[in-house]
């Protein structure tokens, strides 16, 4: 991660993935990283609003498959866990936090731009919940936040053909606030940060975010089952076999869908 002041704002803190050879996948010593950075912000005066961007030419891919497909149960747990940590600080924290996209923002880091209180997003930008086409379940906040901002059935719709929305699509769909071309985010963003914070009476904007997070607190109340039913799919053979087809490029090798009954 690298986390810096703002060049023309100091109050603004910039945290940006920083892995882009691999479309910044979210790893371990990665999400380590940005919590620390979050709780350092959060707790940081003089940082009166936290913007998240990746560097390269994606926002963040979600998860590192790589590394969740061969750890056990326990471990799969705790990788959740350390993970959601870093979501809800981004509901929790009393400051404006701005998601900057520019190109794919999806799986995880499409959870993570839900967090967020605002996105601005440059006309690059793909947005979407693709994992159940690598055998994973979307349940790290997609499957309970994507319906409550975009509604059921686009829901339904993306998560299940794992549909990308551009920038666009995004925009008329509700999941973000802004489009601008990609040369234009940062500043956009920084705009957007200073209207919000030159504006705002920081103790009103605390309540006032505290209050709207209790409508996504409610599609959050069965985000510990989903972490429990998460990780027994991460440690299926049907997962570790879609996760290897998917890191050889391989096509995947369709499976008869069956009932619980």
């Amino acid at each position: 991660m690298v986390v810096e002041k703002d060049r023309e704002d100091g109050r603004l803190l910039w945290i940006k993935f920083n892995y882009p050879e691999r479309l910044n996948v979210l790893h371990s010593e990665m999400a380590d990283e940005f919590w620390d950075a979050l709780v350092k912000a959060d707790m940081d005066e003089e940082v009166q609003a936290i913007l998240v961007t990746g560097l390269g030419k994606a926002f963040c891919a979600g998860a590192d498959v790589r590394e969740i497909s061969s750890v056990d149960f326990d471990k799969c747990l705790r990788w959740f866990n350390s993970y959601w940590r870093i979501l809800d600080l981004l509901r929790e924290t009393g400051k404006p936090t701005i998601a900057v996209v520019k190109g794919a923002c999806v799986a995880g880091g499409n959870e993570l731009v839900m967090m967020c209180d605002l996105v601005v997003a440059g006309k690059s930008a793909k947005f979407g919940q693709p994992e159940l086409g690598v055998g994973s379940t979307a349940s790290g906040g997609g499957t309970q936040l994507l319906p409550f901002l975009i509604g059921d059935r686009r829901a339904r719709e993306i998560i299940f053909t794992q549909k990308l929305l551009n920038a666009e699509e995004a925009y008329m769909f509700g999941l973000i606030n802004r489009v601008v071309d990609d040369d234009k985010v940062e500043d956009e963003a920084r705009k957007l940060a200073q209207e919000i914070i030159d504006k705002c009476s920081p103790q009103a904007f605390r309540v006032a975010k505290s209050v709207l997070r209790f409508w996504t607190d409610l599609s959050m109340l069965t985000l510990r089952l989903a972490r429990d039913i998460t990780a027994l799919v991460w440690t299926s053979p049907e997962f570790r076999e879609r996760v290897k087809d998917f890191l050889e490029k391989r096509p995947y090798k369709p499976k008869k869908f069956t009932g619980v009954m």
